[in-house]
């Protein structure tokens, strides 16, 4: 390496087998209706709702961490033509937030059920907030360990923060993680739970739900995907109907999926009706029959499970995006391995390491790997000019997440 590396920065090539020179691959994806990525997205949509309030009335954010969020699930009549909710979903929000500025109170329970509602309208069929949903707030505005005072409290400008403030430091230690590209394995899971989602499909389909799960497996070149798709109690008649419409929208699948890898992957739809009990659900997911969810235990930060990559555990949807590195480094690890990869044409994997209270600018530790590289002094200055400039902009990536959303998953 150059002298103009910075000390944090190490550059490695990486030798080792390609992931899709792997003779076995898994790889899986919660849908956006499922429990687990519905509390996901619930957070972070009220993380991002909170700061903008904040901003457009502070000019700056109260510290907040939303991201201990649990769906209760609900109960529901459901039978051939019926599908009704009996009992709501309950969302528990837990965490920290400030509920006032100095005398001017923060409408913290609305922007809470606001964020829930819409996002539960946009992951299901049917969904009515005020008859589907019950709120529960558990949000503390307690001081935290080593404060002089509470953060929770602010009562002058200087207790909250402006997005870009250059005193910023990492709120705590971290192992971030990043990859790039995707194989192709985990595009198929990917865009095929996105498939099914999407609007297209659903404008086709409309008697399909939305709690969509995806499990992928690569045999050398051989592909086999399960897809778990639940179908609306109200809009199917009878068990003979539930089969017909699986296999259509199974023969729809199974064209999508041939023409993005280019062969005819082995497809499984709804394993569990082998059983003779069709899959269905009132609003279109689990959730509507009592199945819970929480925040970090879906799909990483890149909308997939991928047990045979270098992942993060971090769980970074509700999160401070202004000073959590956690949230920070996962989404700057991932653009910086889509980043490095486009410009060198080489797989890349990023891996960043933090202490607390480490400049956001200055993490420990920040490791490429490139793979089959051969070390040159171009390539070097290329990465080290990209590595610089993406931690000197760490506020870009604190503004999308608020005013713009990334999507995590």
């Amino acid at each position: 390496m150059t002298n103009a590396t910075p000390d944090i920065l190490r550059i490695h090539a990486d030798q080792g087998n390609d992931i899709e020179a792997l003779p076995y691959e898994l790889v899986e994806r919660k849908g956006v209706g499922h429990p687990d990525t519905m509390c996901d997205a619930i957070a972070e949509r009220a993380s991002s709702l909170y700061a903008q309030y904040c901003v457009e009335n502070f000019g700056r954010v109260a510290h907040h961490w939303f991201d201990k969020v649990m769906l209760f699930g609900g109960e529901a009549d459901i039978d051939y033509g019926k599908g009704e909710m009996t009992k709501p979903y309950t969302v528990l929000f837990a965490g920290k937030g400030a509920y006032s500025f100095g005398d001017h109170l923060i409408p913290l329970h609305d922007i809470l059920f606001e964020a829930t509602a819409k996002t539960l309208a946009e992951v299901t069929t049917g969904f009515e907030p005020h008859r589907h949903l019950n709120l529960r707030c558990e949000i503390v505005d307690h001081q935290g360990a080593g404060r002089g005072r509470s953060r929770y409290r602010p009562e002058e400008l200087d207790d909250l923060v402006a997005i870009g403030d250059d005193r910023l430091v990492s709120n705590d230690c971290n192992l971030l993680h990043g990859y790039a590209p995707l194989s192709r394995l985990e595009i198929a899971v990917l865009r095929v739970e996105q498939l099914i989602n999407g609007p297209e499909f659903k404008l086709a389909n409309p008697d399909t739900g939305w709690d969509v799960k995806v499990f992928g497996s690569r045999r050398n070149g051989q592909f086999r995907l399960i897809v778990n798709m639940p179908f609306l109690g109200a809009r199917i008649h009878s068990l003979h109907e539930y089969f017909a419409r699986k296999d259509e929208c199974t023969e729809q699948i199974l064209v999508f999926l041939t023409e993005l890898l280019g062969q005819a992957p082995e497809l499984l739809v709804n394993p569990t009706d082998r059983n003779g009990r069709p899959y269905l659900t009132a609003l279109g997911s689990v959730a509507d029959t009592g199945d819970v969810g929480v925040v970090g235990r879906g799909n990483r930060l890149n909308g997939l499970i991928t047990p045979m990559r270098s992942m993060s555990i971090e769980a970074p949807a509700g999160k401070n995006p202004l000073d959590h590195t956690g949230k920070l480094y996962g989404v700057l690890a991932h653009e910086l391995a889509t980043q490095l990869y486009t410009a060198l044409g080489k797989p890349t994997e990023t891996h960043i390491f933090t202490s607390k209270e480490a400049p956001l600018d200055r993490p420990d530790e920040v490791v490429i790997r490139l793979r089959d590289w051969t070390a040159n002094a171009e390539d070097e200055k290329k990465i080290i000019e990209i590595v610089q400039h993406r931690l000197a902009t760490m506020a870009d990536i604190t503004r999308t997440l608020v005013f713009t959303g990334i999507t995590m998953w």
